[in-house]
């Protein structure tokens, strides 16, 4: 095949390359950070052990979740390489790009990008896009882009699994701007995850479920375990008496015809193994007796993620027959599952529809949306690891206009801030606390991009929970996770006035802590809190049991009732959808290695000397454990991610599948599923122009279920069936950036609009983001498409900082948000 010039280095041959330089002076300096570890001197890194944490990273977690493929008979075509003797001066400016053809058509779900291991850092690549084609000439949309870190660690771009033949690498930059040249010393590409596909989850209602065998005298292993929502209970085969051997099946009768394009399956929960399916078909019928040709087969792992099976095309079917011809683990003629559903094509107005997989130079742990249309992200010492108290942090910032992400060390504050509390200051500053420096406090101003120290706190403490006052001050209570092993981390508040601390002595945190059978190491994280008026606040969860916090003078805590029936829901999570309206979703009764529950409740906050009347709603399709949710300018909530089953830095028992609550009916919606998994350590935000940003995962240092990379998630408000945009409303007139409480603003906008809303910025990390709520305003119309909108007055109802106005037409459709600060004159940071 011809060549033409491209990448510098010798591609895609089965042994390493180590490569020839690309920069014109070889003595370049490496100027790229040891951000991953230990170098060690192969060039490899040794992985550096967990820290305060003392999570043990699982064995699965360093298993790859899809096989590398066989490179045999693949060829290269290339825009720009160098073929003269020195063979390391790239003439052609940027981008260039390299295609792969595998001369037969595969499932590929993602790229592995090996960067020179020779010393030299030229050519690393930085931004880059990733293309699959069927034939070479049709290439559409990318399927990932982002940015990378600049170091030599293998780099590993995923994206939705889908069948091509050609895949073409883009690189647009180089990674430390160090000239126009890109290298890589090897490039593979990843097969079949055997997880979901894309598509959304049919509605299980009325299902039914036999088998042809299930246990149901030593225990209760019924095939309808598979249909209940419940991934505590499961079908298995019969074990007790005759065992029948294998190949066993469990055929789905939905009670009605529908499209159905794949099927997932879910292990058993428990410490067994036992039924596993290895080898398997599936087929399908539309009366029950005929069942067609397999429309898929394949082999799944021995493991605990969620599997799934993608059909060569979809089909209209009433049964769904699943046959396990082996047990993945050889133990036995037994077969198992908790939980089986089918999933049917997405339509973009109901489901919603994702972009393509945005890669990070980092994982990225804990976000926060600034109020210049960007997002900071940032992960620990490291970007994919932590552990210690290093006194820096890696950071990186999406600049949510052009998508570019920019990403930095910071040094300068002495401060690693994984894991810490954070709030949005009133000014829209971005407060973060504690961490693996556990007493370190660090602000970033998004005016000045600039990072600086503020006090420490009295306590050393990481795992807290924050929330600003109502009078522009902040509120921090828990933490278990600090060098001191202190018994109670107790609250203070943080003066926007003089930036120091005041411990509140009648604040314990032992009033909060959930019954986590690890005691207040597990028990004490990341509390649910929302501020009130008069500096009260409400910490409404994890705990089953809720309080109210007085934060004036040495402070005060007192009762509040409880959750309704709600267990501790340690991990779930928590939104304010309006005022005085929360929202619970999700959680466990422990923080690890505990089943976790779908249940949702609403907590209606009156008065602060009143219990919040606490209901159940209605319930998750899936239980979640380490999901996040995220309150939409229509006040529906939607939630992303999690496992049925909490394990920290595992992509097992994961939920691809989000969901949309409504909190006219009380009722969660299925929405089209996610590429990747999103559990501990990820995030997610709303955007100022309705989308949903979520990503991360992992920071397990050399593992597999590291998840260096995020997506945007367009909800069905903005979309037709044909994935087309609908037309939004416009703001059209000037809004002033900065607020006062109870001012009154003027609006035009370039259609009929139905509301207003409000929702405040957020900062997301460990499942939790005090930050967000939304605001509904009630409009008054004075001319054609002019409307009059009031501030609350009250800052405990608005509370202070960086808010993103909505306009929502009659259709529901919403606007890009109009930016606006609403801060008072006395709660303005002194600080800056």
């Amino acid at each position: 095949m011809a060549k033409v010039r491209a990448l510098s280095l010798v591609l895609l041959t089965s042994a390493a390359v180590t490569g020839a330089l690309l920069h014109p002076n070889p003595a370049v300096a490496d100027r790229a950070t040891a951000a991953h570890g230990t170098d060690s001197p192969s060039g490899g890194h040794v992985p550096t052990p967990p820290g305060a944490h003392g999570e043990v990273v699982p064995r699965e977690a360093f298993e790859p979740a899809a096989p590398t493929l066989p490179r045999d008979g693949w060829t290269t075509t290339v825009s720009d390489e160098d073929t003269r003797e020195d063979n390391h001066h790239a003439q052609e400016p940027q981008p260039h790009s390299i295609t792969i053809d595998m001369h037969r058509t595969a499932v590929v779900s993602g790229l592995v990008y090996q960067p020179r291991q020779d010393g030299s850092p030229s050519g690393r690549i930085g931004e880059y896009a990733i293309y699959l084609s069927a034939d070479g000439t049709t290439w559409g949309k990318p399927v990932a882009t982002g940015t990378l870190a600049d170091d030599a660690a293998v780099k590993k771009l995923r994206f939705a699994a889908g069948r091509t033949r050609y895949v073409r690498l883009t690189a647009t930059s180089e990674a430390g701007a160090r000239g126009p040249w890109d290298s890589a010393t090897e490039i593979n590409l990843l097969g079949d995850p055997s997880t979901p596909g894309p598509g959304v989850d049919l509605p299980r209602d009325g299902w039914t479920a036999t088998a042809d065998s299930e246990e149901t005298q030593a225990g209760d292993g019924r095939a309808q375990n598979a249909l209940d929502g419940n991934p505590g209970t499961i079908w298995h085969t019969q074990w007790s008496g005759d065992t029948r051997p294998l190949p066993h099946s469990i055929t789905i009768d939905m009670h009605r015809t529908a499209v159905v394009s794949g099927l997932s399956y879910e292990p058993r929960l428990d410490d067994s193994a036992n039924g596993r399916t290895g080898q398997y078909s599936i087929t399908t019928s539309t009366d029950g007796t005929a069942f067609g040709k397999p429309v898929a087969t394949g082999t799944w792992k021995d493991d605990d993620t969620v599997k799934g099976a993608t059909f060569d095309q979809p089909v209209t079917a009433r049964y769904v027959r699943l046959t396990a011809i082996t047990e993945a683990g050889g133990r036995g003629s037994w077969s198992s599952a908790a939980e089986l559903r089918l999933s049917g094509p997405a339509n973009p107005a109901e489901h919603g529809a994702w972009g393509p997989l945005i890669g990070f130079p980092l994982v990225p742990v804990a976000t926060a949306v600034l109020p210049n249309d960007k997002l900071l992200a940032w992960s620990a010492y490291a970007p994919d690891r932590f552990g210690g108290s290093n006194g820096y942090t890696q950071t990186a910032i999406m600049d949510l206009t052009t998508g570019k992400i920019t990403q930095r060390r910071i040094d300068n504050t002495k401060h690693d801030m994984f894991c810490p509390g954070t709030a949005i200051l009133s000014d829209g500053r971005v407060l973060v606390t504690g961490g693996s420096n556990a007493e370190r406090a660090s602000i970033y101003d998004p005016a000045t991009d600039e990072w600086t120290s503020t006090s420490d706190m009295n306590i050393a403490r990481g795992y807290q929970a924050m929330t600003l006052l109502p009078n522009g001050d902040a509120f921090v209570i828990g933490g278990s996770w600090g060098r001191d092993n202190a018994p109670d981390k107790g609250s203070e508040v943080w003066s926007a006035a003089t930036g120091t601390w005041r411990t509140l002595s009648g604040v314990p945190v032992s009033p909060t802590l959930t019954a986590d059978p690890a005691g207040p190491y597990r028990a004490d994280n990341h509390e649910w809190l929302y501020a009130t008026s008069n500096g009260r606040v409400l910490q409404f969860g994890p705990s089953k049991q809720l309080n109210w916090i007085s934060t004036d003078g040495e402070g005060g805590i007192t009762p509040a009732g409880t959750r309704a029936d709600s267990l501790d829901a340690m991990n779930g999570d928590a939104v304010a959808y309006d005022v005085g309206k929360l929202l619970t979703l999700g959680g466990a009764t422990a923080y690890e290695n505990a089943t976790a529950t779908n249940r949702a409740y609403t907590v209606g906050v009156k008065g602060p000397d009143e219990a919040p009347a606490s209901v159940r709603t209605g319930d998750m399709a899936y239980a979640r454990s380490f999901a996040n949710s995220v309150v939409m300018p229509d006040g529906k909530v939607a939630v992303f991610g999690g496992q049925s089953y909490a394990k920290p830095f595992s992509d097992g028992h994961s939920v691809l599948s989000p969901e949309i609550w409504d909190p006219a009916t009380g009722r969660f919606t299925p929405m089209a599923a996610m590429a990747l998994p999103r559990n501990y350590h990820s995030v997610a935000n709303l955007l100022p122009d309705g989308r949903i940003f979520t990503g991360g995962g992992g920071l397990c240092g050399d593992c597999e279920t590291n998840h260096a990379d995020g997506a945007i998630f367009t909800p069905p408000y903005l979309l037709n069936p044909d994935g087309s945009e609908k037309p939004r409303p416009h703001i059209i007139s000037s809004v002033p950036t900065d607020v006062a409480h109870g001012q009154r603003l003027t609006v035009t906008t370039d259609m009929p609009i139905d509301k207003f809303a409000l929702v405040r910025a957020g900062a997301a990390t460990h499942s939790v983001d005090n930050d967000q709520r939304r605001i509904p305003l009630t409009p008054r119309k004075t001319a054609a498409n002019t409307y009059e909108l009031d501030i609350p007055a009250d800052p405990g109802v608005a509370l202070p900082g960086t808010y993103m106005l909505f306009a929502v037409n009659q259709q529901a459709v919403p606007s890009k948000a109009a930016i606006l600060t609403v801060n008072s004159a006395g709660t303005r940071g002194a600080q800056r």
